[in-house]
């Protein structure tokens, strides 16, 4: 996993590009991730936190694994905030508001278009990880600390 401050970060910070067309090495990409995913204990991964600048990511919250190319937000509602952490930046937790539910359309690895509807923590974390395509960090969104 890419971490910021590494040499090669500034990947994390790139916009990523579009899928044209799903191919075995894409294939293959989404099975890269979910295996990175899992072996780091995480809830979602973002190309990008691999060193490829492609437009997919997996989650996996719990229920089930779900891996998406192009992945678009088409709409969101309600308020959550919450802590978040990141594969990327160890150690580091933030608030983050969010949206708490999302409708997000995406193609799977067959070339179909579909969409997802999440709520909560699946809403969360699909947030999170589409904003990793964007160049965009938890940290950039993250509210500042209260005093205690």
């Amino acid at each position: 996993v890419v971490k910021l401050g590494e040499k090669g970060d500034n990947i994390l910070r790139q916009k990523s590009k579009p899928i044209s067309k799903i191919t075995s090495s894409v294939t293959k990409l989404l099975e890269n991730l979910k295996d990175t995913m899992y072996d780091a204990e995480g809830v979602g991964l973002a190309a990008p936190q691999i060193g490829i600048s492609k437009r997919a990511i997996v989650v996996d919250v719990g229920e089930g694994l779900i891996g998406l190319i192009n992945p678009e937000i088409i709409s969101v509602e309600g308020e959550q905030i919450d802590y978040e952490g990141c594969l990327s930046i160890p150690g580091r937790r933030g608030r983050v508001p969010r949206a708490y539910k999302v409708s997000v359309k995406y193609l799977d690895s067959d070339n179909k278009e579909k969409l997802v509807e999440a709520e909560g923590l699946f809403a969360r974390a699909l947030q999170h990880e589409i904003d990793h395509l964007e160049g965009i960090l938890f940290i950039d969104k993250a509210l500042p600390e209260e005093e205690v």
